[in-house]
């Protein structure tokens, strides 16, 4: 069983920094891409970012490219995503995603292992 936990989320003004950590549970973390999405209010879920098993192969969605950095370490099971330059439409929930099957470089779809989701709120 896979489970993925959150944590790091809060209240931040705009052109501020968070980082949310996700940590999981299992085996399949060191074999398996990881990704985060997000979903505002009254909009569906989508991609922001992911990482491949290895960490060599990173992919963003193009509103948070050059303002979040996607990274992993292993060995304590931890993916990352430095929040920089923040704005008001990046309030959200953001949500870490494990992908269905190993060795991938990782994308925007794909996972099958979700966490519970951490609040992100940019306002001043």
């Amino acid at each position: 069983q896979v489970q993925l936990v959150e944590s790091g989320g809060g209240l931040v003004q705009p052109g501020g920094s968070l980082r949310l950590s996700c940590t999981a549970s299992g085996r399949i973390f060191s074999t398996n891409a990881m990704g985060w999405f997000r979903q505002a209010p009254g909009k569906e879920r989508e991609f922001v970012a992911s990482i491949s098993w290895n960490g060599g192969s990173t992919k963003y969605a193009d509103s948070v490219k050059a303002r979040f950095t996607i990274s992993r370490d292993n060995a304590k099971n931890t993916v990352y995503l430095q929040m920089n330059s923040l704005k008001p439409e990046d309030t959200a929930v953001y949500y870490c995603a494990a992908d269905r099957l190993p060795y991938r470089i990782g994308a925007d779809y794909g996972y099958a292992y979700w966490g519970q989701g951490t609040q992100v709120t940019v306002s001043s």
